[in-house]
């Protein structure tokens, strides 16, 4: 007997495959990180980050107008600071003149219509390569909170539409929220990394930012007293309740791929826009693979998008948001 419904009539050509497709992208999916340095006349390369690079101010215009023109409207704004300027309390980080405003500042000349986030941690401010602050070898929470609320308000006085604070203490979005609107911010919203897992995927971005731990004395070697265990799955739930209860307005799952479980968990569980970020490691081992004709480039990066955002995510930060506009618009 042959069955009534064929499924593979929906499959035959391209034309009915694109018809009935559930899941699309569009520029408007991504959020671009860019890493930015001090100087002029530099768009350097990063060796773990094929095609990609670190832009000093005068060139970051130019980057700007060309994502706005491939239709790409949101960035995400990264520092790598001077060792000189790096301390234990991120003092550097509320400069008002400091890299990472006068990065807002640029953007926002040059596009005034591009929405700016900013990364909010201490990492790259810190001489221990920590997103907090350490007192005799802890990382201090309720301190850290202080000053990631601070560097909140001086982005916002700079320009940034959100603030994106990325470090994983408690309480830290409730801080940012109250300290923001007390400034008068209340426009300005917050995209918390709310279930930012301690990874192995995120060393090409630490070359980048020049931001891992340092392995000095009693210092923590590693973020796993505060970013979250990759074994865990409800944790995430609970962290991302948190946040939307303290006020965050978009919440993040870091990293993207191995995590896509995460992501559909808290897509079924609350109504809040949700980001996902393909990270550094994620990026770097498909470029790798490709150099070596091990894997299709475009294929295998298309494909890789497309699930993060079958998963459930709105908000896909990616490495690739600019090779997969030109590929496909």
């Amino acid at each position: 007997m042959f069955p009534i419904r064929r499924n593979r009539r929906l499959r035959t050509n391209e034309a009915i495959r694109s018809l009935v497709r559930e899941t699309s992208i569009s520029p408007n999916d991504f959020l671009v990180p860019l890493f930015i340095v001090e100087g002029k006349g530099i768009k350097e390369k990063i060796a773990s980050m094929p095609n990609y690079y670190r832009f000093s101010l005068d060139k970051l215009k130019a980057e700007v107008k060309l994502l706005w023109s491939l239709g790409l409207k949101s960035v995400l704004l990264f520092v790598k600071v001077e060792d000189a300027l790096k301390d234990n309390i991120g003092t550097e980080a509320l400069n008002p003149n400091g890299l990472m405003q006068r990065a807002i500042k640029t953007v926002k000349d040059v596009c005034p219509d591009m929405l700016v986030m900013t990364d909010v941690a201490l990492d790259p401010f810190s001489a221990y390569g920590h997103d907090g602050i350490i007192e005799g070898g802890r990382i201090i929470n309720d301190a850290t909170v202080e000053v990631l609320a601070d560097m909140s308000i001086s982005h916002a006085e700079a320009g940034a539409n959100f603030v994106a604070p990325s470090d994983m203490m408690d309480g830290r979005i409730l801080g940012i929220r109250e300290a923001l609107d007390q400034s008068n911010f209340i426009d300005t919203g917050i995209m918390s990394y709310s279930a930012k897992y301690a990874s192995a995927f995120y060393g090409p971005f630490r070359d980048a930012l020049d931001s891992a731990p340092v392995d000095m004395g009693d210092v923590p070697k590693d973020k796993k007293t505060y970013q979250m265990d990759f074994a865990n799955r409800n944790e995430a739930l609970r962290e991302t309740e948190m946040d939307i209860n303290e006020g965050a307005d978009i919440v993040m799952v870091k990293p993207g791929l191995a995590y896509l479980d995460i992501v559909r968990d808290i897509k079924n569980n609350f109504d809040v826009p949700i980001a996902v970020y393909q990270v550094s490691g994620e990026y770097a081992m498909l470029k790798a693979a490709a150099e070596k004709g091990w894997l299709d480039h475009d294929a295998v990066m298309l494909e890789q998008i497309t699930s993060i955002k079958r998963a459930g995510a709105d908000v896909i930060a990616s490495y690739f948001a600019k090779d997969v506009v030109k590929l496909l618009f």
